[in-house]
């Protein structure tokens, strides 16, 4: 059975663990062949062998523009093409105004919007000679509302939302979609870190906290020819936490 990301390649940033790596398996269990791109490079090689002759890692700091360039090289040589690019990495921190300290700000911005800024930049050469091609940029449910002491965050996830917009008016005409994932909180390493997440059960209309697969699902929809008609989207995928106020 023909999977649904035969010749499809995509390089996801922060794929060595939490979402991203989530997204390279379903990715290679739809026939499709990923670049793991991150700075964890004992879990991307791990990770690249358990996938197999299907997988590549490659080492990234987003914030690096030569890093990027080398990884879409890395990418293209040793697959031929490239043709999905999937912005996932990304870092959450809280502070108070007042107690945000300019540093933590700078570094919030350099990865989660800077970072896809210099990706798309990077990849777009390769993109259009592989096209049709889809860029997803993994956004948050706080790139559609804020959330108090994550300022550095949200502010990002909202810049993210809006490039996705204008890169899509941008390049329609040249075979690249550009479309944006809105996740709610998910059981991940990042954010454990923060607690578990406790807060955000409490506004999801399910009760719950997301898994990694369950945003992997739409990441595979974007990234296949079933989204051929999607670009300049917000794909929310958030137990229902935007849809309003949990009880009365």
């Amino acid at each position: 059975m023909v999977g649904r990301l035969e010749g499809k390649v995509a390089l996801i940033s922060g794929a060595a663990s939490g979402m991203g790596a989530a997204h390279a398996r379903a990715i290679v269990r739809e026939g499709g062949r990923v670049a793991i791109a991150d700075i964890a490079d004992d879990a991307g090689e791990k990770l690249s062998a358990e996938l197999g002759d299907t997988a590549l890692y490659v080492r990234l700091n987003v914030t690096s523009a030569e890093d990027w360039a080398t990884a879409v090289e890395r990418t293209e040589s040793h697959f031929g093409l490239l043709n999905v690019l999937v912005n996932n990495a990304g870092i959450l921190n809280f502070a108070p105004l007042g107690q945000d300290a300019v540093e933590a700000w700078d570094r919030t911005i350099a990865i989660n919007l800077t970072g896809p800024f210099l990706g798309l930049t990077a990849a777009l050469p390769a993109l259009k000679r592989a096209r049709p091609s889809s860029v997803i940029n993994i956004s948050s449910a706080a790139g559609l509302r804020g959330i108090p002491a994550a300022h550095g965050y949200t502010a990002s996830k909202f810049g993210l939302r809006g490039l996705t917009k204008s890169a899509a008016l941008e390049l329609a005409d040249s075979g690249v979609r550009v479309n944006s994932v809105h996740p709610g909180g998910v059981r991940t390493p990042m954010l454990s870190a923060f607690g578990g997440g406790e807060g955000v059960v409490e506004t999801s209309l399910l009760k719950r906290l997301g898994e990694p697969e369950e945003i992997s699902a739409m990441v595979v929809f974007l990234a296949s020819d079933e989204s051929s008609f999607s670009t300049g989207s917000e794909f929310v995928i958030d137990g229902g936490t935007s849809a309003g106020l949990v009880g009365s």
